[in-house]
């Protein structure tokens, strides 16, 4: 992988959104923050409420003010901790005390909530989102392969927020359901600190010097294709083979987010996956991938605690009681199709995960997409992912119960976390793992 012209840009500072509606928000803070009017708030706990004036800050500095913005006056050392929420929407949610760097912001969210913003310079922001999506005990050539790609899509969301791009696209008729987002339609900051943009779960995830290292030594470098920063995409396992971003966001082709086998110098399946027959063959019998991974010592390495949680990541089984569906179709997608007797594959992309799906119930019929909305629809929280078969049990005219047979952990578009985990301890560099799972693209400094 070649290291393209070098850019001159100043590293940027990022505004990540901690929470959103909250009706109160607790605050304790180590060491000295000052607020926009100039007063210094000491090291305390803290408790910030909406109020007819705006906001109300409670604790050792107490006063109320339309919008609030604290700054460290010695960013070195200062920081503040808050109770949130990881993991939104999906199986492995919970609650932890989270500390951050850089500064806090508060501002009226709604009529009755508030907003939380943390402003933190973007390689600060960087060694954390590393070690909250892999542990910090994991290889230093993973650990440098996420720092580029995790650099990378921030650069890439940033760049789209600031010309208005990627909000949701949805297509809602009687008989087709059809939603995606590219990215999060945040107005009021960069990123968010969740799944649904990239884990940032503060400064205590960082644990070891090899995550500093990593940071250090990849500073300002990101991918790019013809020039452009690379929106780099990730999951946490592709099943054995990696899926194109068209099956999950838009319909436009990204060069350099298309399928591939994860394996070196393998070729994809043939016949491909999108067949029916092949997927079920590659479900049963599964060739060599990287992601195929059980080894205990690798994953408690590379994975973090609510990631071991889930074991059965790379081929799993869900049972689908008929009428729980009709249940969940109708909570999820607000269309009540009563009973469902038949779910259908429509559309599937080259890792057969599903792009369509036809839902037929007693009541109706609905094609629903992309795969995020698949995985939605049949689940309390998220299916792993849309690469899935079906079988019934019962009457195949009036099934009573649906059993759903996948493979892989997520969309499966670009860098697949535990194949690039293994990859990097089977003696690979980062710049061979990015090459792997991002192909055409090259190394460009965005920022010395």
């Amino acid at each position: 992988m070649r290291l393209q012209a070098l850019r001159g840009g100043e590293e940027p500072r990022v505004a990540v959104g901690l929470i959103e509606g909250a009706d109160s928000v607790a605050v304790r803070t180590e060491g000295t923050f000052e607020a926009a009017d100039g007063r210094q708030l000491p090291p305390g706990a803290y408790r910030f409420e909406p109020c007819p004036g705006g906001i109300r800050c409670q604790g050792p500095s107490a006063f109320e003010s339309q919008a609030i913005a604290l700054t460290p006056v010695e960013p070195d050392t200062a920081s503040f901790g808050i109770e949130a929420t990881i993991g939104i929407d999906f199986h492995w949610e919970q609650k932890e005390i989270q500390r951050f760097r850089g500064g806090l912001k508060l501002a009226l969210d709604g009529d009755d909530g508030l907003l939380v913003i943390n402003e933190v310079a973007a390689e600060t922001y960087l060694r954390s989102v590393v070690c909250s999506e892999m542990r910090a005990s994991a290889p230093v050539e993973l650990l440098k392969a996420h720092a580029v790609i995790s650099r990378s899509w921030l650069l890439a969301q940033v760049e789209k927020r600031s010309r208005g791009a990627g909000a949701t696209e949805v297509i809602a008729r009687e008989d087709k359901h059809i939603r995606w987002t590219d990215q999060r339609a945040h107005t009021r900051f960069d990123v968010c600190a969740d799944d649904h943009c990239q884990r940032y779960q503060g400064i205590g995830r960082i644990g070891s010097p090899e995550v500093d290292r990593a940071v250090v030594q990849t500073r300002g470098l990101v991918l790019s294709h013809e020039g452009t920063v690379c929106d780099t995409r990730y999951s946490k396992c592709c099943g054995g083979v990696t899926e194109d971003a068209r099956t999950a966001w838009s319909d436009a082709a990204v060069a350099y987010l298309t399928p591939v086998a994860d394996a070196m110098e393998a070729a994809l399946p043939d016949p491909p996956l999108h067949d029916e027959a092949a997927l079920r063959a590659f479900l049963a019998h599964p060739p060599k991938a990287f992601c195929n991974c059980s080894d205990p010592q690798i994953l408690g390495h590379a994975l973090n605690d609510y990631d071991l949680a889930t074991r059965d990541f790379f081929r799993w089984q869900v049972r689908l009681d008929a009428r729980e569906a009709g249940g969940l179709v109708s909570a999820k997608l607000g269309t009540d199709l009563g009973r469902i007797i038949r779910l259908q594959a429509v559309e599937r992309g080259l890792s057969g995960r599903m792009k369509r799906l036809r839902i037929d119930g007693e009541k109706g019929s609905l094609v629903i997409g992309k795969e995020l909305e698949i995985r939605r629809a049949l689940s309390s929280s998220h299916l792993l992912s849309s690469a899935f078969v079906v079988d019934c049990e019962g009457p195949a005219e009036r099934p009573d119960a649906f059993v759903l047979r996948g493979a892989g952990w997520g969309h499966g578009v670009g860098l697949c976390q535990i194949g690039a985990a293994v990859m990097a301890y089977s003696g690979f560099e980062h710049q061979e793992i990015l090459g792997h799972y991002y192909p055409g693209t090259s190394l460009m400094l965005a920022y010395g």
